[in-house]
């Protein structure tokens, strides 16, 4: 039998093959909650989807878990605070094949719950709405999140991860219920929804878009969103699951400009115009090098350490050269690079003794300490960095 309340609705006992879970985040959303629960019952009726409606409160003080209990949604309490946790806790609880998710403000639509079914049922995985290809109402985004902010994060996104994902904020979005599982996501606030599509990226799901719209919410208090505090959690979210941009490509640019102006300025110095770089340029391009060297060690520690804890798929490449790059290969080229460093510096010791030991031409000079301290440092970085890289690897081994 049918929800005595609602008839859209289908009882507890019955839920046993629900295809699709609809799971609404709630914190004092009661001016527009009725609403939501009210569309997307009517869209799982029209397109005779088997669901049910979760509200995933998150401590409504307003009376909204009344509301969607008198509607016949399943009300999960969440303690924990959080936009993620709330999602987390009601997807836990979701007993459909798929999962629909989308904010219970009024600004999503979600009489487009067929279109996101469609694409799962056809194999999708994961499944985004699109709001610049379904249209944004006007007042429902502010100017500077849909020309500036939206596009550029999710353009960044994209440059970092890959992807077809053009609304890398649309909350409104569908995904299998095995394939989030298979995601592990971690995080526990706003950057759930982000963290869900990188992870879907990085994790080669067949990812699809749908378009949808969004309109002005229908809150009368201001929406839990911060303009330039969620941003900036976007953008650290991104250098944090992703060593590369972070760090690798950085210290890869910094140690190529450091090699280049050493040897370019370790014969003599060079005039550039009427400027005069000497041993003085080259400690600044020695220290390139340093930092160079340091950001892509963290690069690659980063990755091994993320794949580890689950935070990041396993890397084939990595583990390809994984196979070459052991602990003794870099001890030999620390060990190497050591060696090169004390040799270089016993020549400069020589030569300062043909002088007696006495006051030094620093010009010519600082041309051999500053290549011997570099080698020697690089040598006891490689050395230091592969027993830790050894460390690191343990788990994975």
């Amino acid at each position: 039998m049918p929800h005595p309340e609602n008839p859209l609705l289908l009882p507890v006992p019955a839920r046993r093959n629900v295809e699709l879970s609809v799971v609404m985040p709630c914190l004092n959303e009661a001016e527009t909650l009725e609403s939501c629960i009210r569309k997307a019952q009517s869209a799982l009726q029209t397109a005779g989807i088997t669901g049910e409606i979760i509200v995933a409160d998150n401590g409504s003080t307003d009376g909204s878990q009344k509301i969607a209990e008198r509607l016949g949604a399943k009300v999960v309490h969440v303690e924990a605070r959080g936009y993620g946790n709330a999602l987390r806790g009601g997807i836990a609880a979701a007993s459909g094949n798929y999962v629909i998710m989308g904010d219970a403000d009024g600004s999503y639509d979600f009489g487009h719950i067929p279109r996101f079914v469609e694409q799962l049922r056809d194999g999708a995985e994961l499944v985004m709405g699109n709001r610049f290809r379904g249209g944004i109402l006007p007042g429902a985004m502010p100017p500077l999140h849909q020309y500036f902010g939206n596009p550029a994060l999710t353009r960044l996104g994209r440059l970092f991860f890959g992807g077809p994902c053009g609304d890398i904020y649309c909350g409104l979005r569908g995904f299998r219920k095995d394939a989030y599982e298979r995601m592990k996501l971690r995080t526990t606030g706003m950057e759930f929804a982000t963290e869900m599509v990188v992870k879907g990226t990085l994790l080669k799901m067949n990812v699809q878009e749908v378009p949808t719209t969004l309109s002005p919410d229908g809150r009368s208090r201001p929406p839990h969103l911060r303009t330039w505090r969620d941003g900036w959690r976007t953008l650290r979210f991104f250098l944090l699951y992703s060593p590369r941009w972070l760090f690798l490509y950085p210290g890869a640019a910094l140690m190529l400009v450091g090699l280049l102006l050493g040897v370019w300025l370790l014969p003599s110095p060079r005039a550039v115009g009427s400027v005069i770089l000497d041993v003085h340029t080259m400690v600044y391009a020695a220290a390139f090098v340093l930092l160079g060297f340091q950001a892509i060690a963290f690069a690659v520690f980063t990755k091994v350490f993320a794949i580890s804890e689950g935070l990041l798929p396993p890397d084939p490449t990595l583990d390809k050269l994984f196979k070459y790059l052991t602990l003794e290969v870099g001890l030999a080229v620390g060990a190497l690079l050591t060696l090169a460093g004390l040799i270089t510096s016993i020549y400069a010791v020589s030569a300062w003794g043909t002088s007696h030991f006495g006051p030094l031409d620093y010009s010519h000079t600082m041309r051999l300490v500053i290549p011997a301290s570099l080698l020697l440092t690089l040598g006891a970085q490689t050395i230091f960095g592969s027993f830790f890289m050894s460390v690191l690897g343990l788990r994975r081994q």
